[in-house]
Parts: structure tokens; sequence; C-alpha cells
């Protein structure tokens, strides 16, 4: 591989990552965002997290796990801390921790 074609190449893969981030952004610059396309954009991260947290914590290896499922605990402890103390660190260092001392025993 030539320097021009990983320059092609790096370049290429930055208009393909950038358009669709810059294209949103001019279109609804002159334009007003009807309200229930702002109370629907709402959810979007909290479907996209939950759709990621459930396959890391039922799917393993391709099949449905729930029968001795420690990750399932660990989440348990998880949304007990998050829903009481509503931090983020916390919460991250609770799963870990809970996640290394289920897997101990």
């Amino acid at each position: 591989m030539t320097e021009w074609y990983l320059l092609l190449l790096v370049i290429s893969l930055f208009v393909v990552a950038y358009i669709p981030r810059v294209f949103p952004m001019l279109y609804f610059t002159h334009r007003k965002v009807p309200k229930w396309f702002s109370e629907w954009m709402k959810y979007v991260p909290v479907a996209l997290f939950a759709a990621l947290a459930f396959k890391d914590v039922f799917i393993t290896h391709e099949h449905l796990d729930i029968a001795w499922n420690i990750k399932i605990v660990a989440m348990l402890f998880v949304a007990g801390v998050a829903y009481k103390t509503r931090s983020m660190a916390l919460s991250v260092i609770t799963g870990l921790a809970s996640v290394f001392l289920l897997s101990m025993l």
C-alpha cells in the first residue's frame, strides 16, 4: 500500500463518518423540529443503552442465558445503586465489583 492510498482511505473514512453527523445539523438549522419528534428523540439513548445492556447481560455464546447468570444479579445491584445514588461512577464501580465478587463464588 502506498502512502497516497492510505491518505485517500483516511479521507474517505472521514467523509463517510462526517456526512451523517453534519447533514441533520444543516437540515434542521432552518427548519423547526416537530414537537412529537423532539419527544420521541428523548427515548433513543435509553433504548440504545437498554438494547446493549440486554445483549451483554442475557446473551452468552449466541444463546439466551437466564439460569445461574451472575450478570443478572450484578445488574440488580447496579439498578439499586443507580436508583438510590443517581451516580454513574458509583454504578459502574458497583457493577464491576459485583461481577468480580460473584464470579469468585
